[in-house]
Formats: C-alpha cells, sequence, structure tokens
C-alpha cells in the first residue's frame, strides 16, 4: 500500500489564498500567509505582486518554501500582492493550472485565485469557447477572467459584480489590479474569507491563522455574498447578489481548516474539543485509555477523555516528514503506507481496551489498517470513535472527494461498517451532536457530505468536480 493511496482515502484540503493591499512587504507577508495556510494545500504555491504598474509573478509546484527563496521574493516587487496555495479539486494536477493566473486585457492588468469549486464552469466554459475565448488551463479561475474581460461595464467593480454573478458553486475569490484588491464571497458562504489589518494594510486569508504569524489583527468574516474593494481611498463593500442565506462548511470545523483559526466567530480548536465531549455523551465505550489518530483527532480525543473520564494518550505517533517514497517494500511489510505516517506506541497500547478516534471515515481502508495495526500492538479492545456523521456523498463545493459510491458509509450500514474496519464498536457523533458543539444551528451550515442536502443545485452527473473538467476535456 502506497503513501499516495493513503492519502486518497481521506477528504483533501482544498486550497488557501491570501492577499495584502499597500504594504512595503507586500511579497514577504504574502509568503508568510501562504506559509501558514499550506495545510490547504500541498500541490503547488504561486504569487502575484505588483507595483501599480506592472505584475511580477512566480509560481512552482510543491510546497511554499520549496518555490519561493530569498531571490524570487526579491523579484516579487510591489505593495500589493496575492498568493495562493492548491490542492487540485478541479482541472489537473500540474503547473499551467497554478495560481494566482495573471492576464493584461483591455483594461490593463489582472491577477486572480480561488479557493473553492464553480459548479458551472464546464457550461460557462463551453459558451466562452463557442465565443472565441482560448483557454491555456483546465482551471475554472479562467472562466472567471474570461468573463470580466467581456463585460462591457464602465468599472472594474462593475465588470467583477456582472462576472461572479453568472457563478455557481462555493468558493472565496481574491482578485488584483494595478491599484485595487478585491475579496468575493459566494453567496451561500460555503468556503472561509477573513478581512484583517496590519498597520494601516489591509489582508485578506482563508483562515486567520495567517493573521497571527504576520502579527495582524483580524477585523471580521467577509459575510456571505460579499464583494470587497479596497484601494487607496479606504474599503468599499458590495452585495452583488442581493440578499444571502449562509451555508458554512462544517467539515472546516471537523478537519480542514487549522485548529488555532477561528471561522465565522468560531474557534476551531474549541468546536473539536466539543464535538468530542458530544461523542463521549452518545457513545460511551467501557476502556481504559482515549487514543487520538493524529493530528485531527487529538482535540476530539481530548474531548471525549475529559466527558468520559477515561485517560488521554498518545498511543500513536505520528511522523510529519513523510513525503513521497519510490522504494517500497511487496507484501513483505503489512500495511507499509499507514506506518510511515503512523506508528503505535506498544507501552501504552498492549493488553488496554482502546477507545480510538478519528475525524472521518472515507473509503475505510485507511480506518481498517489502523485498527489492524493497534490490534497488532497488544490492543485488547478496540472501540472507533469518529468526530464527524458518516460521510455519505461526494463534495462539489471545492474539496477533493470519491465518487458516492466508493464511500464506505454509502454502502454500508453501521454494523457492516464496524467489521470491515475490524474494530469492537463503531460510533459516529449525531449531527445533532455536531452543531450543539459548533454552536449554531444546523441550517446556517453546508453538510451535504453526510446529508446530501446540496444548498447549490447541481445539474447534470453528480461526480467531484476533478471528475466534472476531466470529463468536459475529453470531448475537447
Amino acid at each position: 500500500m502506497s503513501v499516495e493511496c493513503d492519502k486518497n482515502d481521506h477528504f483533501h484540503d482544498e486550497c488557501g489564498v491570501f492577499g495584502v493591499f499597500d504594504h512595503p512587504e507586500a511579497a514577504n507577508l504574502t509568503y508568510l500567509g501562504l506559509y501558514s495556510q499550506q495545510h490547504r494545500g500541498q500541490e503547488s504555491a504561486g504569487m502575484v505582486c505588483t507595483d501599480g504598474h506592472s505584475f511580477h509573478t512566480h509560481r512552482g509546484m510543491g510546497l511554499v518554501a520549496d518555490i519561493f527563496h530569498k531571490s524570487e521574493i526579491k523579484e516579487l516587487k510591489g505593495r500589493h500582492g496575492i498568493g495562493h496555495v492548491r490542492y487540485s479539486t478541479s482541472g489537473d494536477s500540474g503547473l499551467r493550472n497554478c495560481q494566482p493566473f495573471s492576464y493584461e486585457y483591455a483594461h490593463g492588468g489582472i491577477a486572480m485565485c480561488h479557493n473553492g469549486n464553480i459548479v458551472n464552469a464546464p457550461d460557462l466554459r463551453k459558451e466562452l469557447e463557442k465565443n472565441g475565448s482560448i483557454f491555456q488551463s483546465t482551471s475554472d479561475t479562467e472562466v472567471l477572467i474570461h468573463l470580466v474581460a467581456r463585460s462591457q461595464a464602465a468599472t472594474m467593480p462593475e465588470r467583477l459584480i456582472e462576472a461572479v454573478r453568472q457563478l455557481a458553486g462555493g468558493f472565496s475569490l481574491l482578485v488584483l489590479v494595478e491599484k485595487r484588491l478585491v475579496g468575493v464571497r459566494d453567496r451561500d458562504g460555503i468556503r472561509p474569507l477573513v478581512l484583517g489589518k496590519l498597520d494601516d494594510s489591509w489582508v485578506l486569508a482563508s483562515e486567520t491563522c495567517a493573521f497571527d504569524l504576520i502579527g495582524a489583527k483580524y477585523v471580521r468574516d467577509i459575510e456571505p455574498g460579499e464583494m470587497v474593494v479596497i484601494e487607496d481611498t479606504g474599503l468599499t463593500s458590495y452585495r452583488p447578489f442581493g440578499p444571502c442565506k449562509p451555508h458554512f462548511c462544517v467539515f472546516e470545523y471537523v478537519y480542514f481548516a487549522r485548529p488555532d483559526s477561528t471561522l465565522e466567530g468560531i474557534n476551531v480548536y474549541k468546536a473539536r474539543y466539543k464535538i468530542g465531549m458530544e461523542l463521549a455523551k452518545e457513545s460511551p465505550a467501557e476502556a481504559d485509555i482515549v487514543v487520538p489518530v493524529p493530528d485531527s483527532g487529538v482535540p476530539p480525543a481530548m474531548g471525549f477523555a475529559e466527558a468520559s473520564g477515561i485517560p488521554f494518550q498518545m498511543g500513536l505517533i505520528r511522523n510529519h516528514y513523510v513525503g513521497r517514497t519510490f522504494i517500497e517494500p511487496k507484501q513483505s511489510i503489512r500495511n507499509f503506507g499507514v506506518k510511515l505516517k503512523l506508528n503505535p506506541n506498544r507501552e501504552l497500547i498492549a493488553g488496554k481496551r482502546v477507545v480510538l478516534v478519528d475525524d472521518s471515515i472515507v473509503r475505510g481502508t485507511t480506518s481498517r489498517k489502523i485498527v489492524e495495526m493497534v490490534r497488532a500492538a497488544g490492543a485488547a479492545e478496540i472501540h472507533m470513535r469518529i468526530s464527524s456523521p458518516p460521510t455519505k456523498y461526494s463534495c462539489f463545493y471545492g474539496v477533493d472527494t470519491p465518487d458516492a459510491d466508493e464511500l464506505m458509509a454509502n454502502k454500508m450500514d453501521l454494523e457492516e461498517m464496524r467489521k470491515a474496519i475490524g474494530a469492537d464498536s463503531l460510533a459516529f457523533v449525531s449531527f445533532e451532536g455536531m452543531y450543539n458543539a459548533v454552536g449554531k444551528p444546523r441550517e446556517a451550515h453546508c453538510d451535504a457530505c453526510f446529508s446530501g442536502d446540496y444548498p447549490v443545485p447541481i445539474e447534470g452527473p453528480r461526480s467531484p468536480q476533478l471528475s466534472l473538467l476531466k470529463i468536459h476535456n475529453k470531448k475537447q
């Protein structure tokens, strides 16, 4: 089992964005902002800065620290900048799809990047191509650039408003022109976008942890359906979509966001901790220790331990330096891929009844291998507890997920899942427990991956966003 296969048995982080307006160290700040959001995408990163006259761009495949060095950052001149870290949720994984994209058009230079997925991008792209547009990438971000370029509106904010009104999906968008920085959030507020201030400079990011690193002060979340335009005269707020109803992605609290971030007024760590407490109340277990599957399983496991009175122990140790491996044993080392990432602490586990806490079960192959590994370390019993409801459906709003028929919970009931992963018991937190922990009503969130209730209608075949553009590209 390779490391790559193990990675495919999990929801992948989407993307992260960062922008700064009017700061002498715009490139350095953008680098740090991307670095702090590396968890949101590890395939590629890019940055565009402007001095008000010219754009300066650097993009590459890999991690932020590997792409940007002193020499590259020195060349990214200007007081304004935007940056992006990417995991491919639409379009293929390659340099041509690295963001931000930057172009020259009739009204000057424009650069753009986004986190999320524009679900009607294939249809928009097909129409644009019929009318003569030429694309250099398979990313849905480029569709928006063409819509802006084709607009006949008089001002840049008006052109952008006209363009974003044509979009459906979940997205947070940054746009940079020579003397403006723009942030846009989809009408349902599915993907996060936060606003901050660093002295007299404005900053935008996917998560507040980016502000902490650079010493910026969190101001507020950009509201669902809001567009903010930042220029020398200050910040102006627009409402391109009219009245909007929020449907923030609840999985940000469960897994995606960094635990030290605060989104929609909720601290992520506290939400995960409280989910663990709810889980202990709903699905108690007679056990000796509570063991998290690190890292996202740590806060809910601590909450479970507090609520149950069962000691918390780091019975699984994570290797944080796992990269791709090109030399693998054959079947001689069982569960090799998982063992590269996690190793059981036998002294803590042997002879113990273990509550094993993880954030989710996707295909189930990794959960089964972890249970096997803990059992092999001498656990007397293993009680698996999951800090989210069963994952039954694909995401179409900027998260890379398998097709629904590949998801374990979509094709098995609870007892079948328990047997398949080899645990002595298995339980998931309820919707009520999860939202009690978050502290906000269910109707204010998107939980489509658990419920199948999609706030933005999905037309056509219901396959994840990666497949949408793969299918479209085959027709070209």
